[in-house]
């Protein structure tokens, strides 16, 4: 008996998920796969398991990987030091080698072949794909108004969803590295959450997901019991300005904003380390996140 009431617990889920798996049936959903939750060159498979049914149900993942920890390790074993200047690697073209071989040859590389074992046909690209994302060097100012020169680190200017599409309609997972290319025709570092939020407003995706080490947005980040369910576009300044949105979190704010004035309906900040947090997200009432709305 309790094993029958285990089963219609089960199906009692299965079918709440049913409208959610209806609505997105042929929608894309631009995932952020980075942080803590993508520390190695060993992805978490838990997660690629959820992106995997997202592809058996008729859903059109797109994944977009960080690698920032990795990229330190290598960069620390062949004796190129790391120096971060308002956040972002300074990234010499010794230290860009290095960049594009964690990414495109590991990082990459495992994903795809992780998600191609779950019976998930996955391609791996970067933004140097057919020129798909082009950039422009990255510039600033520091404190006191002096230049600051970050090296091979990219702003994005435009972005080619062609690439992205062609893979789509032959009903593959685009898995995409956060690369540019520049005027210059050479290839930059850009930051991951912003390209996500590019290729989302380029592809007009219906969802763009951030997994990261943290819950979502809470009033109190130390506190996770303050986590905000849902938060309008509109009150992003005014969180920003009481600084329960700072650090790490603001670039996804920012990605999460372009998204949704580019057409993108919802866009979502989760926890990477909750089990199956993808599904519970995307295909349950309630949710286990932040979802950010226009």
């Amino acid at each position: 008996m309790v094993g029958m009431e285990r089963a219609i617990a089960k199906a009692r889920v299965l079918i709440e998920s049913l409208p959610y798996i209806q609505a997105f049936r042929g929608r894309v959903v631009v995932i952020k796969y980075g942080g803590s939750t993508l520390g190695d060159d060993n992805p978490d498979v838990n997660i690629l398991r959820d992106i995997a049914f997202l592809y058996a149900v008729g859903v059109r993942p797109v994944v977009v990987h960080g690698g920032g920890k990795l990229i330190t390790e290598r960069l620390k074993e062949r004796g190129i030091e790391t120096h971060f200047v308002q956040g972002l690697r300074v990234t010499t073209a010794e230290a860009m080698q290095v960049v594009e071989e964690v990414l495109v040859n590991e990082i990459n590389a495992a994903i795809v072949a992780t998600l191609q074992r779950l019976d998930c046909p996955a391609t791996g690209m970067a933004g140097t794909t057919n020129g798909m994302i082009r950039v422009e060097r990255m510039t600033g100012t520091d404190e006191r108004g002096q230049a600051i020169d970050w090296g091979y680190v990219g702003r994005v200017t435009r972005v080619n969803p062609r690439p992205l599409f062609d893979e789509l309609l032959l009903r593959r997972v685009p898995v995409v590295a956060p690369l540019g290319v520049g005027v210059d025709s050479m290839t930059y570092n850009v930051n991951a959450d912003t390209v996500a939020a590019e290729i989302a407003a380029s592809l007009t995706a219906e969802k763009l997901v951030y997994l990261t080490d943290v819950p979502g947005i809470c009033r109190d980040p130390k506190d996770p019991s303050t986590l905000l369910s849902s938060v309008h576009m509109r009150e992003v300044a005014q969180l920003v300005r009481e600084g329960v949105i700072s650090g790490g979190m603001l670039p996804k704010i920012q990605g999460c904003i372009e998204a949704l004035n580019n057409d993108v309906h919802k866009a979502h900040i989760i926890s990477g380390r909750i089990p199956h947090s993808l599904l519970l997200e995307l295909f349950t009432d309630t949710g286990i996140g932040t979802e950010i709305i226009r």
